[in-house]
């Protein structure tokens, strides 16, 4: 910023298991979103390196970085992100359609896994028709209708209630399980955190420090 330089990310170092849920947790310009979206390939660093799967993502062009996200990568966005023209199967299947899978058999995925979240009576409603809990349920189903090996959500409940709270990450964290994927969540909230493997604390752009945890909320209850 003119001649201040700004370090959004400063030495950070960390290595996510396959099938592991770490959440990134920190205060409003702490560095999480940016760590999680140089994890998932939407900006690049200057400096280091970002492997995945041993694919290095920070020599990858747009091209490539958009075709990576592509099979690899789901996400839950705080303000849902949906296409207000489209229905809630519209919205789903939209990303299997990237992927070149045919209406009939995008249209039949889009729709169970519509009704895996609880909307199999809203496949047909629009966001404007549905609650802030619905859309974002709808999100979700976005993010793991292509069977991602990554879902990464930023300040997924962030917009919801307590109750819709514990309810939609009882089922991100429930299907990450249940299809073996690995999830990064960034969140400030600390009961979201009761969720995770591991809690990487982040402060003015370090690590500050990383919390394990023996049995987390899911195994819990």
């Amino acid at each position: 910023m003119g001649d201040e330089k700004i370090k959004a990310l400063d030495d950070v170092s960390l290595s996510i298991d396959k099938r592991e849920f770490i959440c990134l947790i920190g205060t409003s310009g702490s560095g999480k979103s940016t760590l999680l979206n140089m994890m998932a390939g939407l900006e690049k660093p200057t400096k280091g390196q970002i492997i995945i799967n041993g694919h290095h993502l920070e020599k990858m062009n747009e091209r490539q970085l958009t075709k990576f996200r592509q099979l690899n990568v789901g996400f839950v966005f705080q303000s849902y992100n949906l296409i207000p023209t489209l229905t809630a199967l519209e919205n789903v299947s939209l990303v299997l359609t990237f992927k070149g899978v045919p209406r009939a058999s995008r249209e039949k995925a889009a729709a169970k896994m519509l009704k895996n979240v609880g909307l199999g009576d809203r496949l047909h409603h629009k966001p404007s028709e549905m609650s802030g809990g619905q859309q974002q349920r709808v999100s979700i189903a976005r993010a793991f209708v292509s069977n991602p090996r990554i879902v990464f959500a930023d300040e997924p409940t962030g917009n919801l209630d307590t109750r819709t709270t514990f309810e939609v990450m009882d089922l991100i964290t429930g299907m990450a399980k249940e299809f073996n994927q690995t999830l990064v969540i960034v969140t400030h909230d600390v009961e979201i955190s009761d969720y995770a493997h591991r809690i990487v604390h982040l402060r003015d752009g370090n690590i500050e420090k990383i919390e394990t945890q023996e049995i987390h909320k899911e195994e819990t209850e």
